[in-house]
């Protein structure tokens, strides 16, 4: 219900011209300005013509339209009009900066930067916006994104410098070497120590005696090479461990609020081991696929809004396999075409995009979640099951909410692929393609699928519909949405044979 909502919000962005043949048109993959049709308008409560208004930028009228509709306005957010609405709200908050701003914030690092630079890099498609109410707003990390791509911006900084990353690649020639000494798929576990915690901001109006004041926080999954989960402390204590067979697992905790109390807390502590999974793979192992299977036909299926298989979706998909048959050398020409045609980029919430892989296909951009859903839907459309996987990524020094996916294969079985880390620059070709089939062990398995109902359920429209990282909260059951409470999380590593990281 809630992804379906996103895809009424409709957009409309400035991107980039892409010199690809089959580069995808939003009006292509999103026919009438990304609304779905007449019918699954009416059939779920939501507004068409709110959204071709909130789509044209005519934020005010689509306001004027849904307000009336939404019978009581104190009542928590759930469906229909009062999701478009709060869609739209949160909108407002991903495109808060005005040209001024932003060619404020542009000159800290280019300080010979103009307005009609920012006007020319605005219709290039590289400073992401959109039109509100007859004014261009500006995405709040579009800045950080131009200088990522935009050749100009990036010549004309000043006192630039890259931060420090961890050597991925490096890490990868090690459990390369580690992983063709051993008959265990699983090498280097690591093992994690981490703690997390949410806090509700101070002046919250729903904070009162009485209110109860629900949260879900990240938990680690039991699954395969991530093992030896153990919950260390919870606060307040009694926090309720989602089952192991929960797709987005969390810990949950309930609370009444008490007179004079402090803004509501919640924490939790916890242990668990990843090891790297590396299988060995040869293409010339791979087996054909039982296309009556249960698992052929849930993960080569369509998942609207976000995988979705149009006419473009489809031939592109085909133009990028070609004649190739063996499904490992499939997944692999996709893998390596994802990592050469959707850069990295900061994304907006996810919850105000309709559709992750149109968003990855059209934009030719975007975060892991885009990169990861555009690869999911590009197998899938070439017979290959594909599903989502995310959590955290904790490689020491370099930690942060990630998303990858997994492919199937036989006789392997489920065989995992970071499309956002891709093809890594190195000679080895077994260090290359590695991310297309094996994973490192620093990884933090929260979600083995997306879009999916929190244990136990949430009463109302979620801060993420899609994704589970970095937690839900709500009081009397209304949302507290991102801006309305603080997340801290605090990881240790500890590779085998070595002190912590």
């Amino acid at each position: 219900m809630a992804v379906s909502v996103a895809l009424l919000a409709g957009r409309q962005f400035c991107y980039p011209q892409q010199p690809h043949a089959q580069r995808l048109t939003r009006a292509a993959v999103r026919p009438d300005l990304g609304c779905p049709g007449e019918d699954e308008a009416i059939a779920t409560n939501f507004d068409a013509h709110a959204a071709r208004l909130m789509s044209a930028g005519k934020f005010i009228e689509a306001e004027q339209l849904l307000k009336p509709r939404i019978t009581d306005p104190n009542a928590p957010i759930i469906g229909g009009p009062a999701v478009q609405l709060e869609v739209l709200r949160r909108t407002r908050l991903d495109f808060p900066l005005t040209s001024e701003q932003v060619l404020a914030e542009i000159k800290k690092s280019a300080p010979d930067a103009t307005q009609e630079d920012v006007d020319r890099w605005r219709e290039a498609g590289d400073l992401q916006s959109r039109l509100i109410d007859g004014e261009p707003r500006y995405f709040t990390r579009a800045v950080s994104n131009l200088f990522r791509f935009n050749a100009d911006a990036r010549r004309r900084q000043v006192n630039h410098e890259a931060a420090e990353k961890f050597n991925v690649p490096a890490l990868v020639e090690k459990l390369v070497k580690l992983s063709e000494q051993s008959d265990n798929p699983q090498v280097y576990p690591v093992k994690h120590h981490v703690k997390y915690e949410v806090a509700v901001k101070a002046g919250n109006r729903l904070v009162k005696p009485g209110a109860k004041v629900r949260a879900w926080l990240p938990f680690p999954q039991e699954y395969r090479q991530q093992h030896d989960v153990k919950l260390v402390s919870s606060s307040p204590p009694g926090g309720q461990v989602a089952p192991k067979d929960t797709p987005q697992r969390s810990i949950y905790f309930e609370q009444t609020i008490a007179d004079a109390a402090p803004p509501p807390r919640f924490a939790v502590e916890f242990e668990f081991v990843t090891a790297a999974y590396c299988p060995q793979l040869d293409p010339a192992k791979a087996k054909p696929y039982d296309v009556t299977s249960a698992v052929y036909r849930e993960f080569t299926a369509e998942r609207r809004p976000h995988i979705m298989f149009t006419p473009e979706v489809l031939r592109l998909s085909q133009e990028i396999v070609g004649d190739e048959r063996n499904p490992l050398e499939k997944a692999r020409r996709i893998f390596r075409w994802v990592s050469k045609n959707i850069p990295w980029c900061a994304e907006l919430e996810y919850s105000i995009i309709p559709s992750l892989s149109v968003e990855g296909l059209t934009a030719r951009r975007g975060d892991c979640g885009v990169q990861g859903t555009s690869f999911i839907t590009l197998c899938r459309a070439a017979g290959l099951p594909a599903r989502w996987q995310s959590g955290w990524q904790t490689k020491p020094g370099d930690w942060n909410m990630h998303d990858w996916s997994e492919i199937y294969i036989e006789p392997w079985g489920w065989l995992p692929v970071d499309a956002s880390n891709g093809v890594q620059n190195h000679a080895d070709p077994r260090v290359r393609d590695f991310y297309c089939g094996h994973l490192d062990p620093y990884r933090l398995i929260v979600n083995l699928d997306y879009g999916r109902e929190l244990e136990p359920p949430k009463t109302s429209f979620r801060s993420e519909p899609t994704d589970f990282q970095r937690g839900e909260i709500e009081i009397d059951g209304h949302n507290l949405y991102f801006n309305e409470w603080s997340w801290k999380f605090d990881v240790e590593t500890t590779p085998p044979g070595e002190p912590k990281e």
